[in-house]
């Protein structure tokens, strides 16, 4: 009987899967115009739902405050390690029966859905995708209810992961890449949380209990945003939340986690030459940039596209690549997050040319402070920015990032309606002006590793 079951689930899934396929392409011009919708569960659940109905499929993602920013400094790794850990098996309750990490996996599977946890700077992440079919998505929410809630924490399987980790942290050590990004956080952000890194001694001190109390205290019900972009109306949106977080805790009162600081601003130029045996010396240059919720954040972001973020027609590449040979590739992006991501430019050279990149690199970003970028640089950003702009929004998934982003930062909820229009209307002068307020060429880390002594 439950082969049978199974055979009968997996049957349903396919169907539904084939009968999306043909209205998808249709349906991808239409979801900029849908609107989002935004209220508060009497648990203190915050949801945003965008309802596509072309395709019988849903897609959820929960957010909880318990990214990494949230971790002691002496266990970093913490958050990550208590998401990877919600796969690792649940416990058995209310009439369902254990699962280890084996039966999970095949328990999702079957269901032909699948179920996420990640963790990020700012947020403990849950992403659920599933077809709406209702034999297919009362089991999926019912096993990522169990999944996200009660996680089993084996003692013989985090012993196991936390080897695994720790030989990984070792290999990666041994990479220039590695080396080098580390150096650069730690100068860049300096003591505030977005700067630590996951080492071997920060694992070692995370035992079973300490992910259990993490868990405990940062997943309550009072606590998630919940964004859901597919085939649900608001009234089986409101269903679907209520059996997500049904097993988590739901305090009547929600008292508000500790502020965390923000990132303090470089007081000085830092210099960081770090020998290394590599044959391309690694070059990274930046500051603190700016939160999300910046009003300077569309300035700012077509600015980049013409400093360095553009690819090969950028004015790093022409200045760097093209005109001098420095580099195959040179790059520049801000990192806006919760508290101000970095601002980072990247390439990597001859081991005997670092020092001419590395000038080369800091007259273009004066020089652009300075001056801004001309008229005809700015007209190709737009066109490239606008015309590019449906890829943003071209799946459930890309839709729900952007959903994400405006549930997140406290983006107003008509958000991409605006977003071509408000492109459109900058100028030279206002990304000039934003670009100034926020870099500070005179005062970036340079971490330059393998180059010539």
């Amino acid at each position: 009987m439950i082969d049978c079951m199974k055979i009968t689930i997996k049957n349903i899934a396919a169907r539904a899967v084939l009968a999306g396929v043909g209205v998808f392409f249709c349906a991808q011009s239409a979801w900029a115009l849908l609107p989002i919708q935004h209220w508060q569960e009497p648990n203190g659940a915050r949801v945003w739902l965008v309802e596509s109905p072309a395709i019988p499929m849903v897609d959820v993602q929960i957010d909880f405050d318990a990214g990494s920013r949230r971790d002691p400094a002496t266990q970093a790794g913490l958050a990550r390690a208590v998401a990877a850990m919600t796969a690792k098996g649940v416990r058995a309750g209310g009439g369902s029966p254990a699962l280890d990490e084996n039966a999970l996996g095949e328990a999702w599977a079957d269901l032909g859905a699948a179920f996420e946890a990640s963790a990020g700077g700012d947020a403990l992440s849950f992403s659920l995708r599933s077809l709406t079919e209702p034999a297919l998505l009362d089991k999926a929410v019912h096993l990522a209810a169990r999944q996200m809630a009660e996680p089993a924490w084996p003692q013989d399987v985090w012993e196991r992961e936390r080897a695994r980790w720790s030989a990984s942290l070792r290999e990666a050590d041994t990479r220039p890449g590695t080396v080098a990004g580390k150096a650069y956080a730690s100068a860049v952000y300096g003591s505030h949380p977005y700067g630590q890194r996951l080492t071997e001694e920060t694992l070692a001190r995370i035992q079973v209990a300490d992910l259990q109390q993490f868990h405990a205290r940062h997943l309550d019900a009072c606590r998630a945003r919940v964004h859901i972009v597919g085939a649900v109306e608001r009234a089986q949106a409101r269903l679907l939340v209520a059996a997500l977080l049904a097993r988590l805790p739901a305090s009547s009162t929600c008292a508000p986690l500790p502020a965390v600081p923000e990132v303090e601003p470089l007081p000085a130029a830092v210099q960081k030459a770090i020998p290394f045996a590599s044959a391309q010396a690694h070059v990274l240059i930046g500051q603190p940039g700016f939160k999300r919720s910046d009003p300077d954040f569309l300035a700012l972001l077509v600015g980049n596209h013409i400093l360095g973020g553009g690819g090969f027609v950028s004015r790093l590449t022409e200045e760097v690549r093209e005109k001098r040979g420095l580099s195959y590739s040179v790059y520049s992006g801000f990192a806006p997050s919760l508290h101000a991501g970095a601002f980072t430019i990247g390439l990597q050279t001859r081991p005997d040319q670092a020092a001419q990149a590395v000038q080369v690199v800091r007259d273009v970003v004066a020089r652009f402070v300075a001056e801004g970028p001309t008229e005809a640089e700015l007209r190709a950003a737009k066109d490239n920015l606008v015309g590019g702009f449906a890829l943003r929004i071209d799946s459930n998934k890309e839709l729900l990032g952007q959903v994400v982003n405006i549930a997140t930062n406290g983006l107003p909820l008509d958000y991409l309606e605006g977003w071509t229009k408000r492109v459109e209307a900058l100028t030279v002068a206002e990304i000039r002006a934003a670009m100034a307020r926020k870099l500070q060429p005179e005062r970036m880390v340079t971490v330059v590793l393998g180059a010539q002594p």
